[in-house]
C-alpha cells in the first residue's frame, strides 16, 4: 500500500482567452489531498473553484503545472484519471427517460461492469442513498434533492477511490441539504471515499469538511482545518456591557491587557473586540473586572464563521465577493491563450 497522496497539484495554471483578452482562471494551484480526507474548496463566484476542479478531471488541460489525481497524471493518462474518480457536477443527473434502477445500470456498464455485477452494484447504492421507492421511476419525475442523490450514486457506480463534487447541494431546500450531507457522510464511511467538493454553502463545509482551502482569484489563500484557520484569522467576537461610561474605559485597559489586542469602546457603555480562543477569555476578564471591583451588566461571545476568515484574508467577507466582473461561468471550457 503507497502513501502516495490521491491528488497531488503542483503549480496548476489555467489561463483563457475572453474577448481577445486573456483571463488567469487559476494561477500557480499547489496541494495534496491524503486519501480518505473530505476538503471543502470554498471561494466566490469566478475564484478558480470550477476551473480547477476541471483540471483535476481532465475535463480542460492545465495551460501550465501538472497534477496526479488517484495515481495518475491528467496529462498523460486523462483515461485512467477518470475510470478512478467519480465526478458530481451540477445538473448531471443521467437520461430524464431512464428508470433510476436502469440509469445506474448503464452507468456501471459504461465503466465495464458486467450485468450481474452492475445489477448488484446499482442494488447497493440504491440501498444506501436512500433511493429504493424511486428506483422504478423515470429520472425526469424525481424531485431536484433526489435528482442529487442518483448523481451521487452514478458518481460512486464503479467504486471509485475519488469523488468530486462540485457544489452537490446548491438550490435545495435545507432539509433535503441535510438529508443529501448524511447520505454522503455515509457512503464515505462505508467505502472509505475521498471527497473533494466546491460548496458556496460555509456551514456545511466547516461542519463536515475536515480541511478547508480558499481560493480567491485563482489563487490559494488558505489551507488548514476550519476550527484552525477560525481561530488564527478570525477569532470569537466579545462584547462586554456596563453600567456607565468610565467603568467600560477603566475595564478596556484591562481586557487589553488580559486579551493581548486592542480593545474597542463604544458609546453604549460597551467594549468590543476579537481574539482567539474568547470563550476562554471572557470568563476570565469578568472575573479579574469583578476584583478591581468593575461591574460587567452584560458579557457575549460570538464564534467566528469562515465568512470572518474570508473577511480577514481579504477585507471583505465571501458574499460581498460573489458578484466578480467575470464569472467562471462566462469563461469557456476549452481555449488557453497561446
Amino acid at each position: 500500500m503507497t502513501n502516495e497522496p490521491i491528488i497531488d497539484a503542483r503549480s496548476l495554471s489555467k489561463r483563457f482567452s475572453v474577448n481577445k483578452q486573456p483571463v488567469e482562471a487559476v494561477t500557480d494551484l499547489s496541494f495534496t489531498v491524503q486519501p480518505g480526507e473530505l476538503v471543502a474548496f470554498l471561494g466566490p463566484n469566478g475564484a478558480g473553484k470550477s476551473t480547477s476542479l476541471r483540471m483535476l478531471t481532465t475535463l480542460i488541460p492545465p495551460t501550465s503545472g501538472s497534477a496526479r489525481v488517484a495515481g495518475h497524471d491528467i496529462r498523460r493518462e486523462p483515461a485512467a484519471v477518470r475510470r478512478n474518480i467519480g465526478y458530481v457536477g451540477q445538473l448531471n443527473s443521467g437520461s430524464f427517460a431512464q428508470r433510476v434502477r436502469d440509469e445506474l445500470i448503464s452507468q456501471g456498464a459504461f465503466y465495464g461492469l458486467g450485468k450481474s455485477q452492475a445489477r448488484r452494484r446499482a442494488d447497493e447504492l440504491i440501498e444506501s442513498l436512500d433511493l429504493a421507492p424511486f428506483a422504478k421511476r423515470s429520472v425526469q419525475q424525481l424531485s431536484g434533492g433526489q435528482k442529487l442523490r442518483l448523481d451521487v450514486a452514478l458518481g460512486l457506480m464503479h467504486a471509485p477511490p475519488l469523488l468530486f463534487l462540485d457544489e452537490p447541494s446548491t438550490g435545495l431546500d435545507p432539509q433535503s441539504r441535510a438529508n443529501l450531507w448524511q447520505h454522503i457522510i455515509d457512503v464515505r464511511a462505508q467505502h472509505g471515499t475521498t471527497v473533494f467538493l466546491t460548496t458556496h454553502y460555509l456551514e456545511e463545509a466547516d461542519r463536515y469538511a475536515e480541511r478547508v482551502m480558499v481560493i480567491d482569484r485563482g489563487r490559494m489563500i488558505a489551507d488548514n482545518t476550519a476550527e484552525r484557520l477560525k481561530a488564527e484569522l478570525a477569532g470569537d467576537a466579545l462584547r462586554l456591557t456596563f453600567t456607565s461610561q468610565g467603568d467600560a474605559e477603566a475595564a478596556a485597559s484591562m481586557v487589553q491587557r488580559l486579551a493581548g489586542r486592542p480593545v474597542q469602546t463604544h458609546q453604549d457603555h460597551s467594549l468590543r473586540l476579537t481574539a482567539p480562543d474568547g470563550a476562554r477569555l471572557l470568563p476570565t476578564a469578568v472575573r479579574e473586572l469583578d476584583a478591581a471591583g468593575i461591574r460587567v451588566d452584560c458579557a457575549t461571545g460570538v464564534p467566528p464563521t469562515l465568512d470572518d476568515v474570508f473577511l480577514s484574508l481579504t477585507g471583505r467577507t465571501l458574499r460581498e465577493a460573489d458578484a466578480p466582473e467575470e464569472s467562471e461561468a462566462k469563461i469557456p471550457m476549452e481555449g488557453p491563450v497561446k
